[in-house]
């Protein structure tokens, strides 16, 4: 300070230094235990979050690497005569028909498919059958299995932040609870010697 503005006579104010968080008066034991637990929650998500996606998504992956490799197996791609064709499917594009194949034996097989609206009877198309002689989908591929292995994972990464989300939000409500009746119950006993004082 100059000397024309000298400090007042009397004690100095202390200055106060940083209190740590532990040793504040105000603060509750549900306090504490309040931060101690949201810690913990906060290890668990960081150390589990990855291990819950990586390891639902991986297994997801190889169960559906394991379909692929099964339906590529069972499966097989053949040119199919169109034998007969139904009215087209406006909302689809489509219509049905019967087609007829030739097995790997040699055998004549036929069954019901849907094939491009407006396909002549008499044209050849390629569908997908099976071993034992019907008309079926193609099999996965490897990148829908890289797809439902991703998806799994962001799944089960989403559950497992939203359990870890739910439980922190459920402890402090309950937490909250007690709070407020013990504020009650405190209120209870002081309000009668605040309304005594003002009664005077």
């Amino acid at each position: 300070m100059s000397a024309r503005n000298p400090p007042p006579p009397g004690p100095q104010p202390q200055r106060h230094e940083h209190v740590p968080r532990k040793a504040n008066p105000l603060r509750r034991g549900s306090d504490r235990f309040e931060a101690r637990i949201c810690r913990i929650l906060l290890l668990i998500l960081v150390l589990g979050l990855p291990a819950a996606s990586l390891g639902t998504g991986l297994a997801a992956y190889q169960s559906a690497m394991q379909t692929v490799r099964t339906q590529s197996a069972e499966r097989y791609e053949v040119d199919a005569e169109v034998v007969s064709a139904g009215e087209t499917v406006p909302a689809t594009k489509t219509q049905q028909a019967q087609v007829r194949w030739l097995d790997e034996a040699g055998t004549a097989r036929t069954d019901d498919t849907r094939v491009e609206a407006h396909t002549p009877e008499g044209a050849t198309v390629r569908v997908w059958v099976t071993q034992d002689g019907a008309v079926t989908v193609p099999p996965m591929t490897q990148n829908q299995a890289v797809t439902t292995g991703w998806f799994t994972g962001t799944a089960a990464a989403a559950g497992f932040a939203a359990v870890i989300y739910v439980t922190r939000k459920g402890m402090r409500h309950e937490l909250d609870r007690k709070r407020y009746a013990q504020w009650d119950a405190e209120w209870e006993r002081v309000e009668p010697l605040w309304a005594a004082r003002f009664r005077r």
